[in-house]
């Protein structure tokens, strides 16, 4: 019943042991995931991982932000043509990176532009990297006039959440929910809409207690569900349930292959 939103299958770190790592995460009660592109390369064979695995795992396509000084005259036409492919449910990982400044802020803008407006070409959602870079980010999505996509690991304050969720943007959180020092993200996250929060891991990054330090893996996305549910006074299955519902909602093209298969 357990959904991830927001993972990173194509990480070097997870070189052939794909099947393994999805067969721990079927094992535990993960219905389906949500692998992400960051660049061309990885957007490719989140595609090929999606196409093996029809109905539990779906891609993203996209350039992140450490990535847009790669970007060129061919990406977009590149991008558009994965986009294509069935098994894609998102245009990301997108957005906007400050603290690393991997590459310079007015290319990550603009890259990040751009890709919000091939989203709304294809009618497909967005999927947001925002670090340090919370009024930039907003200011994008405005001027762009997106409003429908997911801002993945979030831990903002209170008001970056409700401008988030006032341009009609879907949140996911993860690991660093159930970290100790993350009293306040716990605070703000008790307080969002249930209707509008997804889980993730951001896997193989933030592992969450009681993994800290190891390489995170999906199937360990009940780990913070576990802490979503004690915040919302409900029972962890509830909170999977409405969770999934969330992801279903957000990615159209997951929910539609849903809705043939019980049909």
């Amino acid at each position: 019943m357990w959904v991830d939103v927001h993972l990173h299958l194509t990480d070097e770190t997870f070189r052939g042991e794909e099947e393994a790592v999805l067969r721990r995460a079927e094992e535990s009660g993960i219905a389906w995931v949500v692998t992400s592109g960051v660049d061309l390369e990885s957007s490719e064979r989140a595609v090929e991982l999606a196409r093996r695995h029809p109905g539990r795992v779906w891609a993203t396509v996209g350039v992140h932000p450490h990535e847009a000084r790669l970007w060129d005259e061919g990406s977009e036409a590149a991008l558009e043509r994965l986009a294509a492919d069935p098994h894609v449910v998102a245009v990301g990982e997108i957005g906007l990176d400050f603290h690393y400044d991997h590459s310079p802020r007015d290319v990550q803008a603009r890259v990040f532009r751009r890709q919000i407006r091939l989203a709304r070409k294809l009618g497909l959602p967005v999927v947001i990297h925002s670090r340090e870079a919370p009024g930039e980010t907003l200011a994008a999505l405005r001027e762009e006039g997106r409003a429908e996509g997911l801002l993945h690991c979030f831990h903002g304050d209170q008001a970056f959440a409700r401008e988030v969720l006032d341009l009609g943007l879907f949140v996911s959180v993860g690991g660093m929910l159930t970290f100790r020092s993350m009293d306040g993200l716990r605070q703000v996250v008790t307080g969002l809409p249930r209707e509008r929060v997804c889980l993730e891991t951001d896997a193989p990054y933030l592992a969450p207690v009681p993994h800290r330090g190891r390489r995170n893996e999906p199937a360990w996305v009940i780990e913070s569900g576990r802490v979503l549910a004690t915040l919302w006074h409900m029972e962890p299955l509830e909170a999977a349930r409405l969770t999934a519902a969330n992801a279903r909602r957000l990615f159209r093209r997951a929910d539609e292959a849903a809705r043939t298969k019980e049909a």
